[in-house]
């Protein structure tokens, strides 16, 4: 019952919630009947079309996500006493998704084989979102503004942001070519992106925005295909294919995004978060050691 209840939550109609659980609308409206009666409480109010959450109805929600998850890990958590035999809910940042994410997975699993990985792509808002709900169990993201309450954030590296060009772009200097070429921003709803917008607010750059895109591949190819300028991250793994675009660096000043490793404090799989973090730390280094950073890829 309390994981319909948190499917209703996260859905706001019974009829999405019977999806998500695998039942009936009418198995759904007959279950929250039941909780009610258990609880002694009135966990909907009902006199809109749509049956909508009460103030109370949010708090055992919270509460239920922490039963469940502690459910979830009951048996996981016996089984980290001897070989890691769980399943990690990972969410990671598709700008790691070719470099930092595979490798340190690979690793991961050849320290652990028997330890599941179940990965899921999103933005650092995004991903804190489905953390916040139970749905994931660790994040790969960028350090938010703002960081959650009842949460771990474990720094992994710094990132300086840089101007990437096409290699027959003979300008070099990073402001000039701002102000005059088609600027392919980074999305700026994802951390990065404010990041970005913020330096150049600062600069006073007056930038003609092409495009907005949240994929590193896809700004590549766009700058690879001499479509504009952008600013990206200069990544600590580098993607094992990387396109060939000029780099420059914006100085100093230059803006970073910090990754790290967040997760619940209540997190129960304490030992394969420090397994996963010593993994993802364990690539940085050996990156860092080979100096595997094309003086002009991405």
């Amino acid at each position: 019952m309390l994981r319909i209840l948190v499917a209703i939550a996260d859905t706001k109609t019974f009829s999405a919630a019977a999806d998500v659980v695998h039942v009936t609308h009418a198995a759904v409206s007959q279950q929250m009947q039941v909780l009610e009666a258990d609880l002694g409480v009135t966990l909907f109010d009902r006199s809109t079309r749509t049956p909508e959450l009460t103030p109370i109805a949010h708090q055992v929600v919270e509460k239920a996500r922490k039963i469940i998850a502690d459910y979830d890990n009951l048996v996981p958590s016996l089984h980290e006493q001897g070989e890691l035999a769980s399943t990690i809910r990972l969410g990671v940042l598709r700008t790691t998704l070719t470099g930092l994410a595979p490798q340190a997975m690979a690793r991961l699993k050849a320290q652990h084989p028997k330890l599941g990985l179940h990965l899921k792509p999103g933005l650092t808002g995004t991903l804190l979102a489905e953390l916040a709900r139970g749905n994931l169990d660790a994040a790969l993201v960028t350090r938010p503004t703002m960081m959650p309450q009842g949460v771990i954030f474990r720094t992994l590296v710094a990132e300086r942001m840089q101007l990437i060009t096409a290699r027959e772009e003979i300008g070099q200097d990073p402001i000039t070519l701002l102000k005059t070429r088609p600027f392919i921003r980074f999305n700026r709803t994802a951390v990065v992106g404010a990041l970005i917008d913020n330096w150049i607010l600062s600069k006073r750059i007056r930038v003609n925005e092409a495009m907005e895109l949240d994929g590193l591949d896809a700004i590549a190819s766009m700058v690879h295909a001499n479509l504009g300028v952008s600013i990206v991250p200069r990544l600590a793994v580098q993607p094992l294919d990387p396109l060939p675009v000029n780099q420059f660096s914006l100085g100093a000043d230059a803006p970073r995004r910090v990754l790290g490793l967040i997760y619940p404090k209540a997190q129960t799989k304490v030992t394969a978060m420090d397994a996963l973090f010593n993994a993802l730390d364990g690539v940085i280094a050996a990156s860092k050691s080979t100096g595997h950073t094309p003086a002009h890829d991405i």
